[in-house]
């Protein structure tokens, strides 16, 4: 019987408001070489583009946090961001944001080796978080 934990599955997301997309696929592949150094499964790339990029109601991050849920309890899900500001650059809208995620089930991790884990609880509304 394999009692192995299974690798984590990560949901990988970006927002571009420009037409231009060539820092947009830099970023991304940093997020898939991030995901594949560390051994993750990669679930797949949400991007929300042009008004939407800039918008609160985004409708590729609320995709990729249904498809978070759907998975949740299964196996750890983390939404992958290649920077904090790709969420989001004002801090309340990138906070409400990792809680959406927190409340999938799922923590958002950077490839900078940032992570909200440790704030899991706090950020789902559950109570105090351990960091």
């Amino acid at each position: 019987m394999n009692t192995a934990t299974p690798s984590p599955l990560v949901f990988i997301y970006d927002r571009n408001a420009t037409r231009s997309s060539a820092i947009l696929d830099l970023r991304l592949s940093g997020c898939v070489n991030y995901a594949d150094r560390h051994g993750w499964q990669i679930a797949g790339l949400w991007v929300d583009r042009g008004d939407n990029a800039l918008s609160t109601t985004r409708p590729q991050f609320s995709a990729l946090v249904e498809s978070m849920g759907a998975q949740a309890g299964r196996r750890a899900t983390i939404c992958l961001v290649h920077h904090w500001c790709r969420l989001a650059h004002d801090d309340a809208l990138r906070r409400t944001l990792q809680q959406r995620v927190a409340r999938a089930r799922g923590c958002t991790a950077t490839t900078f080796g940032d992570s909200d884990e440790q704030a899991h609880a706090a950020l789902a509304g559950l109570g105090r978080g351990r960091g």
